[in-house]
């Protein structure tokens, strides 16, 4: 497999401490960080296991909470940049995300920072993320980053209140020149457990809108739901859309503000899973396949990042594809393998099937006998 020797993205959970109070926060972030986060030496050794990986390295990815909230952050960036290992920051906009920050990590060689734009109106991504004007700091930082070429990817955790919003979430990425917009697919874990879900027939109308707007320039990228890649394959060689109303009404919307899309899908049709081509590293050091997959591997205070990843045996069975049920016999396996997080969450099986993938479910929308049509 691709990813069995080195992933391409290390995320390290770097505090639990964050000034927002997110519905759907996966690290159930509080105001204050906890006992037996990492000390800045533990964070250095985090970054020269990365380094052991080899070149070039995987890219580490500071996240949280809020990174922000470690008064050390600025010193770990100039480490990684000295050991030739590419970062990126996903800050909490707050307050202490300012101008001078900004240029601050910029001048540290970070590669990217990433946003959360979680709904196009105000006033729901600011009780989304239950932090008042966080909507109207957002787009300020995105104009500053873009006028200062800092690369920035927006996030987007779709959600039953929001996905009918996607269509206008995209048109004002587009309005802001943003590059790369990822989408994540709500796992119900952390205080994402009590966020109400989407369908199984709405993941894949949303996979479907999401290839439809991938042809408009933006790099579409998405988490926890592999089986885009599936969608991505049947759209491309078979021209076969999803014949659903929601879909349908998503379509209509895109193709009313930009036309019919004339560019080749950004969406790749093959990609990463938890443990295959990521690796998470916890606030405490603890080691997982992912952020949404708290399946505990061992700790970098005690185990080596390098040889965890590659040889824990529960990472080698996720890259090979030894699942059970629909996900292990199915057909697009290899490109998709399912979101091991949702497995974990809905079954507590690693191995076990993604239950919001329609082929698992078999779940077809009563007023359509044929779902997929030219």
């Amino acid at each position: 497999m691709p990813f069995d020797n080195k992933p391409i993205l290390v995320f390290w959970e770097t505090t639990k401490a964050c000034p927002l109070n997110c519905i759907h926060c996966r690290a159930e972030a509080i105001g204050n960080p906890l006992p037996g986060e990492l000390s800045t030496s533990e964070g250095k050794a985090l970054i020269d296991a990365v380094s052991g990986f080899g070149k070039p390295s995987p890219v580490i990815v500071f996240t949280g909470g809020d990174p922000l909230r470690r008064k050390d952050l600025f010193e770990l960036l100039e480490y990684a940049k000295s050991k030739g290992v590419a970062s990126a920051v996903a800050p909490a906009v707050s307050k202490d995300l300012t101008p001078n920050v900004l240029d601050k990590i910029k001048s540290c060689g970070v590669a990217s920072i990433s946003l959360s734009l979680d709904s196009s109106y105000s006033w729901k991504h600011d009780a989304i993320r239950r932090k008042a004007s966080t909507f109207d700091k957002t787009i300020d930082t995105i104009r500053y980053a873009k006028s200062k070429n800092l690369e920035i990817q927006i996030n987007t955790t779709v959600m039953k209140n929001n996905i009918t919003e996607l269509p206008r979430i995209f048109a004002l990425l587009k309005h802001e020149n943003v590059r790369v917009w990822e989408v994540f697919f709500l796992i119900n874990t952390g205080r994402g457990a009590e966020v109400d879900d989407i369908s199984v027939a709405e993941y894949e109308s949303v996979c479907n809108f999401l290839y439809d707007a991938s042809q408009y320039g933006i790099i579409i990228r998405v988490v926890e739901g592999p089986f885009i890649r599936r969608v991505v394959k049947l759209r491309a060689s078979q021209g076969a859309y999803w014949n659903c109303e929601d879909y349908l009404i998503m379509r209509e919307e895109l193709i009313s503000k930009f036309g019919e899309p004339t560019i080749k899908s950004t969406i790749s049709q093959s990609g990463t899973l938890d443990g295959d081509g990521i690796i998470f590293v916890s606030h405490d050091g603890a080691i997982s396949p992912g952020g949404f997959t708290p399946v505990v591997l061992g700790n970098i205070k005690s185990k080596n990042l390098v040889e965890v990843y590659r040889n824990d045996a529960r990472l080698v069975g996720i890259r090979s594809r030894s699942f059970s049920g629909e996900c292990g016999s199915c057909e697009f396996k290899n490109i998709c393998g399912g979101s091991r997080a949702r497995a974990f969450a809905s079954l507590k099986d690693l191995y076990g099937s993604d239950t919001a993938c329609i082929r698992v479910t078999k779940t077809v929308p009563r007023e359509h006998t044929a779902p997929y049509g030219p």
